[in-house]
């Protein structure tokens, strides 16, 4: 699904089209998405102006006027900037359209995406008040990690990957994150030293910050908003990579189910 660098590479690709415009109107083609869409949605954001375009943890935030659109892209979504009157692929469930005459156009083939509006302040809303820190925020350090790993018998990747001990860390960018950083995956969470998770926190900056350079990672439906896919892929050191040599040592990567989830690992580079 996409994760933390494909919501930021969306928001950076989107941000100069849609900033300052004003939105005169908004076609719901599809309204049955993860959660209904409101069909008040309409009435309520026409007229408003587009004042920013920010993102928290997955989530697209537009700033309006007088409220705040929260986008959540599900497993599939992608948004889009075109020229108004661009015919609709399958999926292209809403078009929000510009004063401009181009629309922003939402596609979500599994519709597990979401759309709200809110007028009181974000952090408020019920998706977003009990999110913890972003990876780049100052307060998400190594002395932080080692402070919430404690007493957690957890295996690491599972702490990293939930939100509400560190914001946006899905499953491809924890196991390139544990690579950069020497550990395995299922490592006890409360047997990380300071020094690991001082690492840890640098690989995790490190992989987030190469895949929004590169567009995000495409696995499935995930494009960015120009309708390229990312490119990050190409620069997995072991995320779907089983059986091939690792890109450090040679060893063959190896894959592992871990809480439903798949882990890959150089049983060689990491301890």
């Amino acid at each position: 699904m996409p994760e933390l660098p494909e919501v930021e590479t969306t928001r950076r690709g989107i941000a100069p089209a849609v900033r300052g415009r004003r939105i005169a109107g908004l076609d719901l083609h599809e309204a049955r998405l993860r959660w209904p869409v409101d069909p008040s949605l309409p009435r309520r954001l026409a007229g408003q102006r587009i004042r920013a375009v920010e993102r928290r943890a997955k989530y697209l935030l537009l700033r309006l006027d007088r409220g705040t659109l929260i986008i959540h892209f599900g497993m599939s979504g992608s948004l889009r900037v075109l020229p108004a009157g661009t015919p609709r692929r399958p999926h292209d469930h809403i078009d929000l359209r510009l004063d401009n005459g181009r629309v922003l156009r939402f596609n979500d083939p599994r519709r597990f995406g979401s759309w709200h509006y809110t007028t009181a302040p974000p952090e408020q809303h019920p998706l977003l008040r009990a999110l913890a820190p972003e990876p780049f925020a100052p307060e998400f350090d190594g002395a932080y990690l080692y402070r919430i790993s404690r007493r957690r018998r957890v295996a690491v990747k599972q702490l990293l990957m939930n939100s509400r001990l560190v914001t946006g860390i899905g499953n491809i960018y924890a196991n390139e994150a544990l690579f950069r950083a020497r550990v395995l995956p299922w490592r006890p969470a409360q047997r990380l030293k300071l020094a690991e998770c001082a690492r840890l926190v640098r690989g995790i900056r490190a992989v987030l910050n190469l895949a929004i350079r590169s567009g995000g990672t495409t696995l499935r439906d995930y494009v960015g908003a120009d309708g390229r896919p990312g490119y990050f892929r190409q620069k997995l050191y072991v995320y779907e990579r089983d059986g091939r040599p690792c890109r450090v040592c040679g060893t063959p990567i190896r894959k592992r189910s871990q809480g439903q989830r798949s882990s890959y690992y150089c049983p060689t580079c990491q301890h």
